[in-house]
């Protein structure tokens, strides 16, 4: 079975360096091997120093490297599902000079660059994939967009088919908007059932994992608390912390002598909060890391581990239990506080908002005619009692 290892963190921390050299790590150990970026301020090339484009290109011995371009899948898949979807949108706005129409649909690079992920994942071609991502917030947008999307298709498709068949004649005279046509709402259809293999292929743990990368320094830290934390409440698996950048203990230069100790205090910390899952430790090297001569330096220094690839246990983030009189939910959210967090319930989905990220988990079949009863926040789990409503 194929492998996808997922790089994120803040910007600025060293993904690119740490995910190429896991690239170069699977390729020399025989293993047929795709880097890929989804980050649209691409940066392979440069680290490879290798030309890169809109196609795989191969750049060494089992290792082939691909910067995705999401607007060129548009253009050429899905493309009337794409048109459907700018015919329904003001046709002022789409006018507008110099707009991207691309721009105007929140979240389509996100979901075009996964759907490609998905593609190759599908070929069976590659043994590890591994995908070098954007900026914390953008992985984010980036991994929750599939169940995000299926969650309003899965509502409107219904609708959206009666719309078809009773509306369409009428709707460009009297509503003054275009529906999609027979065309579209099969590649809507089929996307959504493409959405579905996505989410499953993400939250697999035999298959993908996600692997943080990070800094000793203050503001890395508490970035990072909150991406394992937003992480586990989308329910995807965390399997390696990167500490990236650390200065050597020997320098014997003054100057340096407060950052090492500082640098030594937030490495305490990283190793108290997450010690649940391997954290491996990336020295500051004094050369740039470009090519492959430089990538090697981290390839047969700090990653120069026989287990490096080894699938690591999960952490379950979403356990549901039978008890008596209903269900109890448990979600583990680590670094969460209470003020933070807000929880209700719609008629059929459990919404959970925490900062600016909001889930919409939908109930089991079974569990439709429970509701909420009460719910308790306590050393990184929230458990949700889903009792049986009364007029049930």
């Amino acid at each position: 079975m194929s492998r996808i290892l997922i790089f994120t963190g803040k910007g600025g921390v060293g993904k690119t360096s740490i995910a190429a050299a896991h690239a170069r790590k699977s390729s020399l150990e025989g293993q047929r091997t795709l880097l890929v970026s989804t980050d649209m301020a691409h940066n392979l090339s440069d680290l490879l120093q290798h030309p890169l484009g809109k196609s795989i290109v191969t750049v060494a011995k089992n290792l082939d490297a691909l910067e995705i371009d999401p607007g060129h899948m548009m253009d050429h898949e899905f493309k009337d599902m794409k048109q459907a979807i700018l015919n329904m949108m003001s046709t002022s706005l789409l006018s507008t000079p110099g707009l991207n129409q691309l721009s105007i649909l929140p979240g389509m690079d996100e979901l075009f660059s996964l759907l490609k992920i998905l593609e190759l994942y599908e070929k069976g071609i590659y043994d590890r994939i591994i995908v070098d991502c954007a900026p914390t917030g953008e992985t984010l947008a980036l991994l929750k967009f599939p169940e995000l999307l299926s969650w309003y298709m899965e509502k409107f498709l219904p609708v959206g088919k009666v719309a078809l068949r009773v509306l369409s004649p009428l709707s460009k005279a009297i509503y003054k908007i275009e529906l999609p046509n027979k065309a579209a709402i099969s590649d809507i259809e089929r996307l959504f059932m493409k959405l579905i293999s996505l989410q499953e292929l993400l939250k697999n743990e035999k298959v993908t994992s996600v692997r943080i990368v990070a800094m000793p320094e203050k503001m890395v830290l508490e970035e990072t608390k909150r991406n394992y934390m937003y992480m586990h409440l989308y329910n995807f698996h965390v399997d390696g912390l990167y500490l990236n950048r650390i200065l050597p203990k020997d320098l014997d230069n003054a100057f340096f002598n407060e950052w090492i100790q500082l640098q030594q205090a937030y490495m305490d910390e990283y190793e108290m909060v997450f010690g649940e899952i391997p954290i491996y430790k990336i020295p500051w090297f004094d050369t740039d890391l470009n090519g492959f001569m430089g990538i090697d330096q981290i390839v047969k220094g700090p990653l120069a581990l026989d287990t490096l690839f080894d699938l690591q246990p999960r952490f379950e983030s979403e356990i549901y239990e039978k008890v008596s009189g209903g269900y109890i939910l448990r979600l583990r959210l680590p670094f969460v506080e209470k003020a933070d967090l807000n929880l209700h319930e719609s008629h059929t989905d459990l919404i959970i908002k925490i900062g600016n990220f909001k889930r919409s988990i939908p109930k089991p079949s079974a569990l439709r005619h429970c509701e909420i009863s009460i719910a308790s926040l306590d050393d990184g789990s929230l458990t949700i009692h889903l009792n049986e409503k009364l007029n049930a």
